[in-house]
C-alpha cells in the first residue's frame, strides 16, 4: 500500500489532507532551494562588496564597486539611504548622527525582510504537517475500526492492513516536517551571520559619514 493507494482508497477527507500535505511539501522544498541558493550568493556578495567599499577612495566610486559585485542589492540600499535628506522635511530633522541612524535603520530592516522571506513558510509548514498527517491517521483509522465493526469478524489481517495504511499520513506528515524544519534552522543561522555583517556596515558607514573616521578593526 503507497501513498498513492491510500489516496485513491480514501474518502474526501483523506484526499483533502493527502493534497494539503502535497502542497505543503512542494512550497516548502520550492523555498528551501531558492533560500539555499539566494543565501549563498548573499554571503559572497556581501564580504566582496563591503571589502570593495572600504578600499575605494571615495563614496561614489565604492558606491559603483560595489554595484559590480551586489547581486542580491543588500549593501547598496544602505548606502544609499546616506544621501542627503530633503530639507525641511522631518526625514532631515535632527543632527547628522541622528539622520544616519534613521535612514541606515530603516534601509537595514528592508533589507532584512528579503533575506527573511520564507522563513514563516518553513516555520508553519514544519510545525503543522505532523498534525495534519496525524488527522489523516485518526480519520483513517475511524474508518478502518468501522468497517471491521460492520464487517462482524475481528482477525489480525483485517486490523493490521487497515492501520497500516492510515499510519501511512503520519510518515508523509514527519516527511514533510523534517526538511522544513532542517531548512528553517540552517537559514536562520546564515541569515544572522549576514544580519551582523550588514549591521557592522551600516554602524561603520555611519560613523564615516558622520565623523569622516575609518571603521575600526575588530
Amino acid at each position: 500500500m503507497s501513498f498513492m493507494d491510500l489516496f485513491r482508497q480514501g474518502d474526501a477527507v483523506t484526499q483533502v489532507v493527502a493534497i494539503l500535505l502535497l502542497a505543503m511539501s512542494v512550497s516548502s522544498w520550492v523555498v528551501i532551494l531558492w533560500k539555499a541558493w539566494l543565501l549563498q550568493r548573499a554571503g559572497s556578495d556581501v564580504a566582496r562588496s563591503t571589502a570593495a567599499f572600504w578600499q575605494s577612495p571615495s563614496v561614489d566610486e565604492a558606491r559603483q564597486k560595489v554595484a559590480a559585485f551586489d547581486r542580491e542589492d543588500l549593501v547598496l540600499p544602505l548606502i544609499a539611504a546616506t544621501e542627503v535628506q530633503a530639507p525641511g522635511s522631518l526625514a532631515a530633522a535632527g543632527d547628522k548622527s541622528q539622520q544616519l541612524t534613521r535612514v541606515l535603520r530603516d534601509a537595514l530592516h528592508r533589507v532584512l525582510d528579503k533575506l527573511q522571506f520564507g522563513q514563516v513558510l518553513l516555520a508553519t509548514v514544519g510545525s503543522t504537517a505532523p498534525f495534519v498527517g496525524l488527522l489523516g491517521t485518526v480519520w483513517g483509522i475511524y474508518h478502518a475500526l468501522t468497517g471491521i465493526a460492520n464487517a462482524g469478524q475481528i482477525t489480525i489481517d483485517k486490523v493490521s492492513g487497515p492501520v497500516g495504511e492510515a499510519l501511512i499520513m503520519t510518515a508523509a506528515g514527519l516527511a514533510v516536517a523534517i526538511p522544513a524544519v532542517l531548512g528553517y534552522n540552517i537559514f536562520g543561522r546564515l541569515i544572522h551571520r549576514i544580519e551582523a555583517d550588514l549591521e557592522g556596515f551600516a554602524r561603520d558607514l555611519r560613523e564615516l559619514l558622520t565623523h569622516g573616521t575609518a571603521p575600526k578593526v575588530h
